[in-house]
């Protein structure tokens, strides 16, 4: 007799838990596009993907392989790229001080260049800061040199005075940077003016070195570049300080005017023992940008 299979029969042949049954040559619905009784079918579909022989289905791409790496640029091309010509320059509302200095020499440059020579020659010998003067009147004098430029507005110090006070008030005020700049005009001229009073006194120089003319902004500038090569990076501070620095001692040897030569030198070095407390101004400064901008942004 032949076997008939019911339905409690056909329910025992499947396993518990085991995959239902499906009609001949259907694929599998959990992971189409695989034929029954084809071992290790999947690792050579896989493989034929990645050999670029799989059928409809898009290819992988990486996206390592395909962009192209980008080289880094240079930290001093990235710098230089984000200076702006235009803030060399002083301005009224963003360099009040190195402006309205810069003002007031351009005038005083226009009167020693146009006015008569004897007029003139009475001013500086005025405003000079020799050891006369600066025994019967030292603040007078000590701020009247300040406002002359030995060669006028055409001297390397005039050009060097806009660029280097321009770059040292950007970065920690006009107050700060004037006291930098007053600090070397005043202790390099009593230093230097010192020595020769003491030199008069001992027998090592005339008389008439007590009234010798010295006026000019030099020895504030000189102030001002050490200061600024503090702030500044290293690939720029460094040749900055260097080459000035270097220019000064050519000019030493040379032996042509040492007492002004050794003002230059010292009052650089005022600039550069500056260096911690400008630095402190620098990040004051910094915080004081910061928090402005930000109370900007909340009030838009």
């Amino acid at each position: 007799m032949e076997r008939i299979a019911t339905a409690d029969t056909q329910a025992t042949a499947t396993p518990p838990g085991g995959p239902l049954a499906e009609e001949p040559g259907s694929a599998s619905p959990l992971d189409p596009g695989l034929l029954d009784a084809m071992p290790r079918q999947r690792e050579a579909l896989d493989a034929d993907r990645e050999l670029g022989l799989a059928g409809p289905g898009p290819a992988a791409v990486s996206v390592t392989a395909s962009t192209p790496a980008v080289p880094a640029e240079p930290r001093a091309l990235v710098a230089l790229r984000g200076l702006h010509p235009w803030r060399l320059l002083p301005t009224p509302t963003g360099t009040p001080f190195t402006f309205c200095y810069g003002v007031l020499l351009l005038v005083t440059s226009l009167v020693a260049q146009y006015a008569g020579p004897t007029f003139v020659n009475q001013l500086h010998q005025a405003s000079s800061t020799d050891v006369a003067h600066l025994l019967r009147d030292p603040f007078l004098v000590l701020i009247a040199s300040a406002l002359w430029i030995v060669g006028g507005m055409m001297s390397p110090y005039a050009v060097l005075f806009l660029l280097v006070l321009t770059a040292l008030e950007r970065r920690i005020g006009g107050a700060r940077a004037a006291g930098v700049f007053l600090s070397g005009h005043i202790l390099a001229t009593l230093a230097t003016e010192g020595t020769v009073g003491i030199a008069v006194l001992a027998g090592h120089l005339p008389d008439s070195s007590l009234h010798r003319l010295d006026y000019g902004i030099s020895f504030g500038v000189a102030a001002s570049i050490g200061a600024l090569a503090g702030l500044l990076r290293p690939w720029l501070g460094l040749p900055l300080i260097g080459l000035f620095g270097w220019s000064l001692v050519a000019d030493l040897i040379a032996f042509t005017d040492p007492m002004t030569n050794w003002g230059h030198l010292i009052s650089l070095a005022i600039g550069v023992a500056t260096w911690p407390l400008i630095r402190r101004w620098q990040r004051a400064a910094r915080v004081t940008r910061l928090g402005t901008a930000r109370v900007e942004v909340a009030r838009v």
